[in-house]
């Protein structure tokens, strides 16, 4: 009887394919491939809604800084002064972030009518004597001397919290044009847009406008009535703008494309386009920009784009952008990954705030759009724009704290504090 020896078996074709596809995924360093791996974490969304921001917000006070000092010394007798109002406000602002981003997915719920119903008290508070006028715009609201309040940046936020409460609640029944009409578009959406208007804010209402729309949108509504309600908001926008010799002007010479003489009516858009071609591939350098030495009207605010491009040139531009960018895909990770409408339609409605506004500037500074006076958010000076809009962004933040995994990741972290604290050697008690 003959033995057969038989030697160590062969490893099979699946499980050598196995391996080899598990070592692939070990050494793969290609960026692309990082890159995925990072934005799968549970906690992607909340780091980078926290870098995004703070560093548009670092850079706003840079740049607010550079942008206002020969208008602040002309003004207020000092080259910080408004710097110095926009620290102050985006420290306040800061703290704002931080309670809200600690505000659970219920208490927004509950908070979401009394927000904007309060918002609307006070834009309807700016028709009384406490009201004040800017740049043609009722649209201010003295608090005490000195310091002012735009109601409307708060609608905004309302806004999405009422279409997010309202329609996530009756998701089932948005097919009927009832339940979406009269719950949210009559009483809130008309009387907040009307009160804006009221105050010749066009700029601030094609923001609502933008916000509406995404929060319809991300809601789920009929087709029908997306389409009605945007045939609406056009025809009113229309209706305002022939009716208005200012406003129509300005879409005039936009549309002709004769705005060329910096001393005329388009003085501000050629100017900026001005600050942007001198500042050409690389800049003339951080606080260089000619055109803040009262060439350009607003350079602080509105046109802040353009001393960008006119100092840090190209990169800077793009470094702008490239953050927006960062919190666009932040919100895009926020809305696939929630199970919660509330929290998805919120989420979009807060993206096309941002997002929406910064395109509408960014497109005014570049000629691509008529000049609507509307400030780049996070960059622009403005105290009650940047708080509103941390605010917001904390409401992100807090949302994105919920992710499933994210909590736990989270809580077995040490804190700022806590890591800032540990670069400092422990006192040894002696023995």
């Amino acid at each position: 009887m003959s033995s057969t020896r038989t030697g160590p078996r062969a490893p099979s074709s699946a499980s050598a394919a196995q391996r080899q596809r598990a070592d692939a995924m070990v050494t793969d360093t290609r960026p692309m491939s990082r890159i995925r791996t990072l934005l799968a974490s549970p906690v992607s969304a909340y780091y980078l809604l926290i870098g995004a921001t703070a560093a548009l917000v670092v850079i706003g006070l840079v740049m607010v800084l550079s942008a206002s000092m020969v208008t602040a010394y002309k003004e207020e007798g000092s080259s910080y002064a408004v710097f110095t109002n926009q620290a102050v406000f985006a420290a306040l602002g800061g703290v704002v972030a931080g309670i809200a981003s600690r505000i659970r997915v219920t208490a927004w719920r509950r908070l979401a009518v009394p927000i904007l119903v309060g918002a609307i008290v006070l834009q309807g508070l700016v028709f009384t004597p406490l009201g004040l006028v800017k740049n043609g715009n009722r649209n201010w609201l003295r608090l005490i001397p000195g310091l002012s309040l735009q109601p409307s940046e708060l609608t905004k936020l309302g806004l999405i919290l009422v279409g997010a409460y309202l329609l996530a609640r009756q998701r089932h029944l948005l097919n009927r044009v009832r339940y979406v009409v009269f719950p949210y578009l009559v009483p809130y959406v008309g009387v907040t847009i009307a009160l804006v208007l009221a105050g010749h804010d066009l700029g601030t209402a094609l923001v609502l406008f933008a916000i509406v729309g995404a929060v319809l949108f991300a809601a789920g509504v009929p087709r029908r009535l997306f389409i009605m309600a945007g045939g609406l908001a056009v025809a009113g926008v229309l209706a305002l703008v022939v009716t208005s010799s200012n406003r129509m002007g300005r879409i005039t010479n936009w549309l002709s494309g004769s705005c060329t003489d910096p001393n005329g009516e388009c003085g501000q858009s050629v100017h900026g386009l001005y600050a942007l071609a001198d500042g050409g591939w690389w800049g003339v350098g951080l606080g260089e920009s000619k055109e803040k030495w009262a060439w350009l009207p607003e350079a602080h605010n509105d046109f802040i784009f353009a001393i960008i491009g006119e100092e840090l040139g190209l990169p800077g531009t793009l470094v702008i952008l490239a953050l927006f960018a960062l919190f666009a895909t932040a919100c895009v990770l926020l809305v696939m990954r929630s199970r919660d409408q509330f929290v998805r339609i919120a989420t979009v409605g807060v993206m096309a705030w941002v997002l929406g506004q910064a395109m509408i500037n960014i497109g005014a500074v570049i000629g691509l759009l008529p000049v609507i006076g509307v400030p780049l958010p996070l960059v622009s000076a403005g105290g009650s724009a940047l708080v509103s809009t941390l605010a917001g962004v904390g409401m992100l933040v807090s949302f994105a704290r919920t992710e499933p995994g994210a909590a736990k990741i989270l809580a077995t972290r040490p804190s700022v504090v806590q890591r800032s604290l540990a670069i400092f050697p422990r006192r040894r008690s002696n023995p």
